[in-house]
């Protein structure tokens, strides 16, 4: 992947977690979250990892925004008008916002480039995958099903009405 391509991705996919961030509707904000994990997948392209890139699509991009749209929509959230924040408070938000990134520059900056690592056979392929995630991570594979399985039951419970 070219230098151009990877950062005009990288902006593409700020842009759009700050869509997430800063939006008022859930709805606007869950579809924010559709094309900045679609821009993530397109990073994970440009890395090589072609199975990284389309789980990234089907399991986030899918299953998951598709749960939080249906959250949103069984919940009905409506839009709420906020409380104006006072400016000084915003003032000192923004310039600690940019102390942090020029920390983080900073320390860009300062730290040395190491040699890319060899990449293995078989790398990002769905054997070596399977294995791993039904062996070594088998566990927390399975904890988090259940965790997402007690989410939805969350949901149901909380978005039914009371007769």
């Amino acid at each position: 992947m070219s230098v151009l391509l990877f950062l005009v991705l990288a902006v593409l996919t700020v842009a759009s977690a700050l869509v997430i961030i800063l939006h008022r509707n859930p709805i606007y904000s869950a579809l924010g979250l559709v094309s900045t994990l679609f821009l993530l997948a397109l990073l994970f392209l440009g890395l090589d990892a072609q199975m990284v890139a389309v789980l990234q699509i089907i399991v986030y991009a899918g299953a998951i925004v598709v749960l939080f749209l249906f959250v949103i929509m069984l919940l009905n959230l409506q839009v709420e008008e906020r409380e104006t924040v006072p400016s000084p408070l915003i003032g000192a938000a923004v310039v600690g916002g940019f102390g942090l990134g020029g920390l983080v520059l900073y320390g860009i900056v300062l730290t040395p480039l190491a040699a890319p690592a060899p990449v293995q056979p078989g790398y990002g392929g769905t054997l070596p995958l399977a294995e791993r995630l039904y062996t070594t991570y088998l566990l927390p594979f399975e904890l988090t099903s259940l965790l997402l399985l007690v989410a939805i039951v969350g949901a149901v419970v909380v978005g039914k009405r009371k007769v």
